[in-house]
């Protein structure tokens, strides 16, 4: 039984994969620290902390808005992401393409599940 986010594995695996863009964005040139490395920062730590905050609220409706702002967000981290390795700041090969792929399927599921138990 799920009785807090920290419990849910979507929030764990967005923590980690927030945790590994910091680290990976760090190797980035300093020219990038005020720009694409604060988007990028800002939109990682939106994913868990959406997650978090839906979490949190009283209705599968509102945990279910949550998670798709925490989905949008993963969007916009992935839009990124190819950024920089277009620009050659990252290799495609770190992992993350993969990270953002599983959440975004969990995302996904959860949302629909929620969407499912709002039709009774």
């Amino acid at each position: 039984m799920v009785k807090s986010y920290r419990d849910l594995i979507v929030w764990q695996k967005a923590m980690n994969f927030a945790e590994h863009v910091y680290r990976i964005q760090r190797k980035f040139p300093a020219e990038e620290r005020y720009g694409l490395c604060d988007q990028l920062r800002r939109a990682v730590v939106s994913i868990p902390s959406n997650i978090a905050e839906g979490r949190g609220r009283d209705t599968a409706k509102d945990f279910s808005h949550f998670l798709t702002l925490a989905r949008s967000s993963l969007n916009e981290v992935s839009t990124q992401l190819e950024l920089a390795v277009r620009l050659g700041y990252l290799d495609f090969g770190s992992g993350l393409y993969e990270e953002a792929q599983e959440i975004r399927k969990m995302l996904n599921a959860m949302i629909q599940r929620l969407k499912q138990s709002q039709k009774i």
